[in-house]
């Protein structure tokens, strides 16, 4: 016994059947928004075929069209903000449908270059009752007007289009939490103690660009209240150094908000604090082009979310930061307590027992040199004192820290981090005189560096040696040239020599320039 065929669709229905199937064949947002245009453009034989994506503030902030070629785009110009018939149906959302468009009262024309349109079928797109956007179609085929039937068809695609849009942004909000969340991991994983500050900010600005699909983002640090470093991840340095120069201290306007978004010259920032505790005042800016920040706000909640993520790392690397400098405080105030309490007292002891000894000495010969024993004795003691003195008075900064931050405030204008190392007792065996004169020498050597050398890479090393102290900055610049004038050169030149030094200026194979400055150490 053979059972009847399963009778086929007809007509209107199997059309919006193939309509429906069409759209909910990609999980893409943007493939779902351009698969629903041209399936209303065939179900109902238009010509023209859009849909607006209404933003939060009730303009399109999409549009996505079918029927105009990139050409007649690109002549049209920016896309419409819903005025005239479009922000009719925004502003009274239900299905519209004009046989002649210039003939309505809200008619406002067109743009130079736009194709001529005369029939007009708008329907709203809902998403559990909000509207999401509008189906806007045009000329149908035949110059005929839309019917009734094309206003049902097209109402029956664009409920099914609303289901099939929100499992479209489901899916891709969670792609993009996962992308975010492995961002964060990355960042978690690259940021493991010890931690360089110059290398975490380039992490974090390189993990928040390449997730947010940014132009370019930057990481803004304040010290104290006037002080400003910026570490950017973009093709155009100058464009995003102009437009972060319009922002007005993000981090205070920002301080417990998760996002805000401010004009930032040509271009839109999203600015988002990194809350951290211990680390220094700092904020992420995300830089679009005008107009194409997120505006949804599980976007911008995972944006800063990242930020949080970001700043726990930073916490972390200025914690273990504290804690090994707390480890060099405590180990010099326990050496200066067992030279105070052990060894000065043994010498002391020793002397008393050598002073016995040379009254008791009959040969004048012994007695003298007992005596200047003693006095070796009572001079090294002096000298220990010193040491402990040394040991336990506080200094005023870390040069460590001054050198690295000396070389964070030339990020921008070198265009790149230069590579920080330090050698020896760098924070407790430079004698002031020589730390105010090291400073300035190695401000003068980033200078040049950014004025002459067009480098991609330098290095700054800081060695204290036994007898000697060493600022040496290499670089893979251009390298020397003959005609150079030495004005800042010349002063570094004289620093040196006024402390017995002297700096050292020669070319690199095969290219760059080694700058090496050096001052002898008491």
């Amino acid at each position: 016994m053979t059972s009847d065929p399963r009778p086929e669709l007809q007509g209107t229905a199997q059309a919006l059947l193939d309509a429906v199937l069409a759209i909910s064949s990609d999980l893409d947002l943007r493939s779902v928004l351009t698969r629903i245009v041209e399936s209303a453009a065939q179900l109902t034989g238009a010509r023209y075929a859009a849909l607006g994506v209404i933003g939060n503030d009730g303009d399109l902030v999409e549009f996505v069209t079918t029927g105009l070629t990139e050409h007649e785009r690109a002549l049209i110009g920016d896309l419409p903000r819903g005025r005239g018939i479009l922000g009719l149906l925004i502003d009274r959302p239900q299905a519209i449908r004009m046989p002649v468009l210039k003939d309505h009262a809200q008619s406002s024309g067109f743009p130079p270059h736009h194709p001529p349109m005369t029939t007009v079928l708008g329907v709203p797109v809902r998403i559990r009752g909000t509207v999401f956007g509008n189906l806007y179609l045009t000329e149908k085929a035949d110059g005929a007007t839309f019917t009734e039937q094309d206003e049902l068809l097209v109402e029956a695609l664009a409920s099914a289009a609303g289901f099939v849009i929100e499992n479209a942004r489901a899916y891709g909000l969670s792609e993009r939490r996962r992308q975010w969340l492995e961002a964060s991991a990355a960042l978690a994983d690259a940021l493991q103690p010890p931690v360089d500050l110059g290398g975490a900010l380039r992490q974090i600005t390189q993990a928040a660009r390449s997730v947010s699909g940014a132009r370019a983002t930057a990481v803004l640090s304040y010290r104290y209240d006037t002080a400003r470093t910026v570490t950017a991840d973009a093709d155009d340095l100058e464009r995003v150094t102009a437009a972060i120069d319009a922002i007005a201290e993000p981090s205070r306007t920002t301080q417990g908000l998760n996002a805000v978004e401010l004009a930032a010259g040509s271009m839109t920032a999203l600015v988002i604090p990194l809350r951290a505790h211990l680390a220094e005042r700092a904020a992420l800016v995300a830089l679009f082009e005008s107009g194409q920040a997120p505006q949804d706000i599980e976007e911008r909640e995972l944006l800063a979310s990242f930020a949080d993520q970001a700043a726990l790392a930073l916490d972390r690397a200025q914690a273990v930061a504290d804690r090994e400098e707390l480890a060099v405080i405590s180990d010099r105030e326990r050496i200066a307590r067992d030279l105070h309490d052990v060894v000065i007292q043994r010498l002391f002891a020793t002397g008393l027992q050598l002073q016995g000894v040379a009254m008791l000495a009959t040969d004048p010969e012994v007695a003298e040199r007992l005596d200047r024993a003693v006095s070796d004795l009572d001079l090294t003691i002096r000298d220990i004192r010193g040491t402990i003195f040394e040991l336990q008075r506080p200094r005023a900064g870390s040069l460590r820290a001054e050198v690295r931050a000396l070389a964070r405030e030339y990020v921008p204008v070198l265009h790149y981090s230069p590579t920080v190392r330090t050698s020896g007792p760098v924070d407790t065996a430079v004698p002031d005189a020589a730390r105010e004169q090291l400073l300035p020498v190695l401000r003068e050597a980033l200078s040049n560096l950014a004025r002459h050398a067009q480098a991609e890479h330098a290095a700054i090393e800081v060695h204290v040696g036994k007898s000697e102290l060493r600022l040496t900055v290499t670089d893979d610049g251009i390298g020397l040239f003959q005609d150079r004038v030495e004005s800042g050169l010349r002063n570094a030149r004289r620093r040196a020599t006024a402390m017995g030094g002297s700096l050292e200026l020669t070319g690199l194979d095969p290219r760059g320039t080694s700058f090496v400055w050096r001052v002898p150490l008491a």
